[in-house]
Formats: structure tokens, C-alpha cells, sequence
């Protein structure tokens, strides 16, 4: 899946869990957390196999089950410990949610695979030829109906973060308008 999916997703999940708690849509800043959250997986395991090479895939370390649910676990403790325990259960639910999210091909196709889950214990099938470029990727995804389904779920989810008034926005105006004053 693609950041826009990912961020879509989690951004209905969220919603669905602050509503079953408080009976309110997310706040700012847990909105934030969360979409952070939604994009933690790739902003580790891309650049540690597509440019460093020291993973085997683009799907494995922040990818794994058995390093994420302990990866997790401990931001949700130290975000309890400070106070901010939402903000813990937005980032678990954004990080959480991508690797479930990208294991659903699995289900349906004969040549995807959710060994990611439960690397380094289970092995991923490493790149044939060097990591993918993200021109390769795009024209690999266009065919699959999974990548036309990201769009609905953004769509459903802007329709969403607008109903709620934006949020995220008014944490991230506030810093603009603390750095830059005269662009207000």
C-alpha cells in the first residue's frame, strides 16, 4: 500500500476507536502521532534495504510483528508514563494497522506473501535485482485493484477529517506561525 493508503486507514480505524472511547472524533495531536504512526514501518525498513542494504527487503524490520508489537508496546508505557497515553494508542494503531494493511494481499493472492509478519524468524524473499525503484512500483501497482481501493479509502477518510474539523492542522499552523509570523 501507498502512504495515502496508509494514512487513510489508519485514519479510519483511529476515528472508529475515538469514537468507541469518548464518543468524539481524534484531537490534534494524537492525529498527528497517528499518521506518523501510519508511515513508521516504511520510513524504517526503505531507506535501511533500498539505500543502505542492510535489511533484505523494504518489508521486514518495522515490518515484523515481533519487533513492532514490542516497538509498541514500549511507546505506549513511556507515553502513559508522561501523560500522553493517546498519544501511544494513535501511534500503535497508525504502525499496527500499515503491517496488517500491507499483509492483506496474502489473502487473495497466489504470489503475495505476509512472511513479513514474523521476520527473522520466518525469511522474506529478498529482491531479485537490487531494490525496486519507486517508478517500478507505481507501474507494478496500477493493475491491482488494492491500489485502486487506497482511493476509496481516502476519500472516505477525507470525508471523514473534514466532518471533524481538520484535525492536525491547528498544532502545525501553531509552529508556522511561531517560525515564520509574517506569513499569518
Amino acid at each position: 500500500m501507498w502512504p495515502l493508503g496508509h494514512v487513510a486507514v489508519a485514519y479510519l480505524c483511529y476515528t472508529i476507536a475515538t469514537r468507541a472511547r469518548f464518543d468524539a472524533p481524534p484531537a490534534g495531536v494524537p492525529a498527528l502521532v497517528l499518521v506518523f504512526g501510519s508511515q513508521f514501518p516504511d520510513l524504517v525498513d526503505k531507506p535501511l534495504a533500498w539505500y543502505l542494504g542492510v535489511i533484505p527487503t523494504g518489508r521486514t524490520l518495522a515490518h515484523s510483528l515481533l519487533v513492532l508489537v514490542p516497538l509498541t508496546l514500549a511507546v505506549l508505557a513511556l507515553s502513559s508514563h508522561y501523560n500522553r497515553s493517546e498519544y501511544g494508542i494513535a501511534f500503535a494503531i497508525g504502525a499496527l494497522s500499515h503491517v496488517l494493511v500491507d499483509a492483506l494481499p496474502a489473502l487473495w493472492g497466489p504470489n503475495e506473501s505476509a512472511t513479513h509478519l514474523l521476520w527473522p524468524v520466518v525469511p522474506v524473499e529478498e529482491y531479485e535485482q537490487g531494490a525496486p525503484s519507486i517508478l517500478a512500483l507505481f507501474q507494478e501497482s496500477l493493475g491491482q485493484p488494492f491500489f485502486l481501493a487506497e482511493f476509496v479509502f481516502a476519500a472516505v477518510a477525507l470525508v471523514c477529517w473534514h466532518r471533524h474539523g481538520y484535525p492536525g492542522l491547528k498544532p502545525i499552523r501553531t509552529v508556522f506561525d511561531r517560525v515564520w509570523p509574517t506569513l499569518g
